[in-house]
């Protein structure tokens, strides 16, 4: 059973497990203008989000003939948002199986999670460990807005801009040189400047969103710790 596409590209998604993490995945999917095919044993999660993605079906997510059925292999993107090892293991082996071109899997652990990519997901999250990562960044004492980890050793900062860069250019600052931080994005007030250029002059109260790796990334909130 294929879902009807919706208005944002062809890209289909099916969730497999519709728990807190699953469910905000669809959700936001479906948001976004994707069509979302959700799929959970349990009969009430499957109503609690059936009028919110395009379509929800109660199914075991670990029988191949019942994701067959269900037309999962028609689909572009497969994420196994189950915590449970051996389930989500089959459900990732099963995905693969059936030709689903990209299989993103929720791990509770690390070692979880170098189980689902030995058996084929294309892409491990930890939503639990990362979550802590990014509170744990906001309560310490400093100018961290949000942290966004993307890839082992490497994330998304949102911090307040140092009171001593207003006034001075990107390239003056050579944050990438001294931090080796990209900016991305400079936030000011409302409007957001995506990949700012070097001549691009920094104000009191900007919101910096810099990339770059974990250690280089502290090194940037210590500079902006100093004007906490």
């Amino acid at each position: 059973m294929a879902v009807r596409r919706r208005s944002r590209g062809d890209r289909q998604f099916v969730v497999l497990g519709l728990g807190r993490f699953g469910t905000s995945v669809a959700r936001t999917l479906y948001q976004l203008g994707f069509d979302v095919l959700g799929i959970d044993m349990d009969e009430q999660k499957v109503q609690e989000v059936s009028d919110q993605i395009t379509h929800a079906v109660q199914a075991d997510c670990t029988d191949e003939e019942a994701l067959s059925a269900l037309g999962v292999r028609n689909f572009d993107v497969g994420v196994v948002a189950i915590g449970d090892l051996e389930a989500s293991v089959l459900a990732v082996v099963i995905l693969q199986e059936l030709g689903v071109r990209t299989v993103i899997a929720k791990a509770v652990s690390e070692l979880h999670g170098r189980v689902l990519e030995k058996v084929g997901a294309n892409h491990v999250v930890y939503p639990e460990r990362d979550m802590g990562v990014r509170v744990a960044h906001y309560l310490v004492p400093g100018n961290v807005l949000d942290y966004f980890p993307l890839a082992p050793g490497y994330s998304l900062l949102e911090i307040k801009s140092p009171d001593r860069f207003a006034g001075h250019s990107l390239r003056e600052l050579d944050l990438r040189g001294r931090y080796g931080a990209i900016i991305v994005a400079v936030r000011r007030g409302e409007v957001i400047n995506p990949a700012p250029g070097p001549e691009f002059q920094l104000e009191a109260a900007d919101v910096l969103v810099a990339l770059g790796r974990d250690e280089d990334l502290e090194r940037l909130e210590q500079a902006g710790a100093e004007n906490a």
